[in-house]
């Protein structure tokens, strides 16, 4: 079978490394042939002497004479922003692997998408932000768009792939969500019927405070927040993870993949992670994709769909699970969850501007300027001072991130601590 060509941004990350890992595993599937990295010029050259994919991305400029000094074979190299579109959409690939954290893939993703490349996205600010505008270049460009999250991917795989497949039908080309995006549907991607879906339920582990008493959060500190209980992640989304805004991004994630209602995105607590989604159907029948935690297998299930290949993946071992528990989550405690389900209820804007507080939040919490109940405060601030639009165009997108990391930087310097 032919060698999916994949093109990874955010190579030194660790998706990027995952998905490194998966190459090496079943080199018979994968390919990959570019990678990009902000400014992590060693690492990056290091991967690409092991890779050999025929383009190399450093987004920081400075970086690029140390790139080429411990680069051993003579790849096509790109730098800086432009540099990042470009491998997106002009090297020969099938899909593209946003793993950029933050808002920094989003143009990339529309240049991919623009070239006919298969998104597979890491990066859920993308959908986030200008999941419209996403979702709707993508249909155009008859190309698919595939989860990487785990909690995504296994709801598209409890989908049976049909989500990724890109509906003909020019009733659902022509459709745009009315004002209220509550009411709405987003523009359907599918040929799997929204009406066959009653509930999806995101699992969430909790994070490290899941059990924390709120009385305690002004005391939790830096090192505390960044001891993740399950997954080995970046600072920013193991920040996420325990405000639980990570999930909060999610449901405003699966809103667009799998063009359903706010409503019918729920969250629970599943501090085992083996559960890693669920899909509630019109019947009350519910399907669950479980396996060990471990990123390789939905980059895996990503990069290679509709196929299934064997790996050297450790399979489930009931045997060996001692339970499986799930919980409500704490609503009240982590507002985070309420705050995204308000963003993507209200659409247009909003939720770009959510996405944005929470980057300078989080930034300033790791920087130790503001405490950790501080974050969701911000947000909240930011977003009850926003005025937001409706079916928004890139540029107003990219001007509301702006508006947005500013009034949240103004509001880190006025607290005290």
């Amino acid at each position: 079978m032919k060698r999916k060509r994949v093109v990874v941004l955010g190579a030194t990350g660790s998706i990027g490394e995952s998905a490194a890992k998966v190459a090496r595993d079943i080199p018979e599937r994968v390919e990959i042939v570019g990678i990009a990295a902000n400014s992590k010029a060693r690492e990056l050259a290091a991967q690409a002497n092991e890779l050999r994919p025929g383009a190399v991305c450093i987004v920081d400029e400075t970086k690029l004479d140390e790139l080429r000094t411990n680069l051993k074979y003579k790849p096509q190299i790109f730098c800086g922003e432009a540099g990042l579109r470009k491998i997106a959409s002009k090297v020969a690939s099938d899909m593209v692997l946003i793993a950029i954290v933050g808002t920094g893939g989003l143009r990339p993703a529309l240049a991919a998408i623009q070239a006919g490349k298969d998104l597979a996205v890491a990066s859920k600010e993308i959908l986030v932000m200008a999941g419209e505008i996403v979702m709707r270049e993508a249909r155009e460009k008859g190309v698919h768009v595939l989860p990487v999250d785990s909690e995504h991917n296994a709801i598209f795989q409890c989908l049976e792939g049909r989500v990724a497949q890109q509906c003909q039908r020019s009733t659902l080309n022509a459709q745009r969500p009315t004002s209220n995006a509550e009411t709405a549907r987003p523009p359907q991607t599918s040929v799997f019927e929204v009406s066959d879906v009653r509930r999806i339920i995101l699992t969430a582990s909790g994070g490290p405070f899941r059990e924390t008493p709120a009385e305690q959060f002004p005391n939790i500190t830096v090192e505390q927040a960044l001891k993740h209980p399950t997954w080995n992640m970046g600072p920013k989304i193991t920040i996420d993870s325990a405000t639980l805004f990570n999930k909060g991004l999610e449901m405003i994630e699966a809103h667009w993949l799998f063009g359903v209602k706010m409503a019918q995105v729920e969250v629970v607590i599943h501090p085992q992670s083996i559960v890693h989604s669920m899909v509630e159907f019109a019947d009350g029948s519910v399907l669950a994709q479980l396996s060990y935690s471990n990123m390789c297998f939905p980059i895996q299930y990503a990069i290679t769909w509709p196929d299934r290949i064997p790996n050297s993946l450790p399979p489930l071992d009931f045997g060996k699970l001692a339970e499986l528990k799930f919980a409500q989550p704490r609503y009240r405690d982590f507002p985070a969850l309420n705050l995204a389900r308000r963003a993507g209820e209200t659409g247009g804007t909003l939720p770009a501007v959510l996405n944005a507080a929470n980057e300078v939040a989080v930034s300033s919490f790791l920087e130790k300027r503001m405490r950790f109940p501080q974050i969701w405060q911000t947000v909240e601030r930011v977003m009850n001072a926003h005025e937001s639009i409706a079916h928004p165009g890139l540029d107003e997108i990219l001007q509301a991130d702006q508006w947005a990391r500013a009034e949240a930087g103004r509001h880190v310097k006025s607290l005290k601590g």
